[in-house]
């Protein structure tokens, strides 16, 4: 199995556009060049695994998707799981009660 690098730049590249950030954006956020962004972006340079890590938080993805194009649901549930974390103990209880309405909702 070898690595395309270019499909991995594409998928980065796509994610920052998704999010609507510039090249420039995301090198502030990860404390790389902007040369070295634009040549992941195009496959020129091959990301290191502590890079792919670094975008995937800025790019609130998963390291999967810009490796093999998946994005697990572990993001998905982090994601959530952090925002329950800031919530007030009352407001906890009020999503417990939310939860169990649309859980029922699904029977």
């Amino acid at each position: 199995m070898s690595i395309d690098y270019k499909e991995i730049g594409q998928r980065i590249a796509k994610r920052r556009k998704e999010l609507g950030f510039k090249q420039y954006q995301v090198c502030e956020m990860i404390d790389v060049n902007y040369k070295y962004i634009s040549n992941l972006e195009t496959g020129r340079s091959a990301p290191s695994l502590e890079l792919i890590m670094n975008l995937s938080d800025a790019l609130r993805t998963t390291p999967d998707y810009f490796l093999v194009g998946t994005e697990k649901r572990r993001s998905i549930d982090k994601n959530m799981t952090d925002k329950i974390c800031n919530l007030s103990q009352e407001n906890k209880i009020l999503l417990d009660g939310i939860i169990d309405v649309m859980l029922d909702k699904q029977k």
